[in-house]
């Protein structure tokens, strides 16, 4: 929680100083942002870790592969990955761009999945003979 509420804040702060700066250098108020989403991101790899380390041991005692796991934390990855960059290039006044971002993450990750949905259909394969 405490984490969440400094991350909060100093997207706040950041935010409030690229609208300042926006007038007079759209480049510095996107550096600007860029910065504050490093640093946001950089301070959560603690926390990243430690969830990490929770999906290891979820995927011990659940007692399934561990390969069926991997399409998914990609699949996340992805989405993550393409959210950030999608609203990065809005706030840059590229729409077009996020779009762009966005289709490409959505391709990725059905990409990403295909080896959960082919074990999915190998399944469903079986119980159909």
């Amino acid at each position: 929680m405490e984490l969440s509420v400094q991350a909060a804040a100093l997207c706040v702060v950041a935010a409030l100083l690229a609208l300042v700066v926006r007038r007079g250098s759209p480049e510095a108020a996107l550096l600007l942002t860029l910065g504050a989403t490093a640093a946001v991101l950089l301070s959560l790899a603690g926390s990243l870790e430690r969830l990490m380390g929770f999906m290891g041991e979820l995927v011990e005692e659940s007692g399934l592969s561990r390969e069926l796991f991997i399409p998914l934390y990609k699949t996340v990855g992805i989405a993550l990955v393409v959210k950030l960059g999608g609203s990065l290039c809005r706030d840059a006044g590229e729409s077009a761009l996020a779009s762009v971002v966005e289709t490409a993450g959505a391709v990725c990750a059905l990409v990403a999945a295909l080896p959960l949905l082919r074990a999915v259909l190998s399944l469903l394969m079986e119980l159909m003979r």
